[in-house]
């Protein structure tokens, strides 16, 4: 059913592949969530995907599910969707996952990483919503999510590593070439994922915080030993529990903690340039 009015919220979760396999945040079960319901809306880019709508020791947060794409939407038009959404219901801090390809050697499977910056090499080139704003980015994921999201994965699974470093952004749907990583590599990135962008450029075009944990699933083309579909399998399933956990005990986090000391707000000034509207 389509909703006519967005309920409002601070804190948004765009759900990615390492959270695919499961219901989020059901199958959690984690105390102090609960689910409230689930809709969609009609946006000026086409009809939104399915939301949902729980919340976190009595706090509203909206989520939706594979970053929203989808068969009959185009992955653009899936992103200015839901960061309209997220727009209309007030949302200030988002959080996100997925699942990436390593480049460096010292970044190894199930490791998570937290980019510090990215390269963009996707063809969802002009992937906006309005034309009000010169978009800065200088600190482009926020550093206090980044502290947030860093603390609870030590705390929750000390045993593992967190990387920090450069998340390169491809479109897929395949995976990349040899000679493409060869080129990633020498321009400096460590990951090679496709969701970073545009999220990143709607995130700061609506005002919002925005980082994200990526668990590292298979080795790029052309990195030794090569990577298995088997061990691709394996991750898929058996992890996305541990990325849900550490999704909403992030969330517990944001909203007892109510002082923001990033500098993300600061980094959305208005444009110079004014367009005529043609009739």
């Amino acid at each position: 059913m389509i909703k006519s009015k967005i309920p409002e919220a601070k804190t948004a979760f765009i759900g990615g592949s390492s959270t695919f396999a499961i219901e989020f945040p059901e199958n959690l079960k984690a105390k102090g969530v609960k689910v409230l319901q689930q809709f969609v809306v009609s946006t000026p880019f086409g009809e939104s995907p399915e939301f949902k709508l729980f919340t976190v020791n009595d706090r509203n947060v909206l989520t939706v599910k594979m970053h929203g794409w989808r068969t009959g939407t185009n992955r653009a038009d899936a992103s200015k969707q839901i960061f309209w959404v997220f727009h209309k219901a007030g949302v200030k801090t988002i959080l996100t996952e997925g699942g990436v390809g390593t480049i460096s050697k010292d970044i190894q499977l199930r490791d998570f990483f937290i980019p510090d910056d990215y390269l963009d090499f996707s063809m969802r080139k002009d992937v906006h919503l309005y034309d009000k704003y010169l978009l800065v980015m200088r600190h482009p994921i926020c550093q206090e999510l980044t502290r947030i999201l860093t603390r609870i994965i030590t705390k929750l699974f000390p045993d593992r590593q967190v990387m920090r470093g450069i998340y390169a952004v491809t479109d897929g749907r395949h995976f990349e070439s040899r000679a493409e990583v060869r080129m990633i590599e020498k321009l400096g990135g460590d990951v090679i994922g496709q969701s970073l962008c545009p999220e990143v450029y709607l995130a700061r075009e609506i005002g919002a915080c925005y980082a994200g944990i990526y668990l590292i699933v298979n080795r790029a083309e052309g990195i030794e030993p090569q990577w298995s579909y088997k061990e691709l399998k394996d991750i898929f399933y058996n992890e996305a529990l541990n990325v849900g956990k550490i999704i909403i005990e992030s969330i517990k986090s944001i909203i007892k903690n109510k002082k923001q000391s990033c500098q993300c707000s600061n980094l959305r000034k208005r444009t110079l340039l004014k367009y005529k509207k043609v009739s």
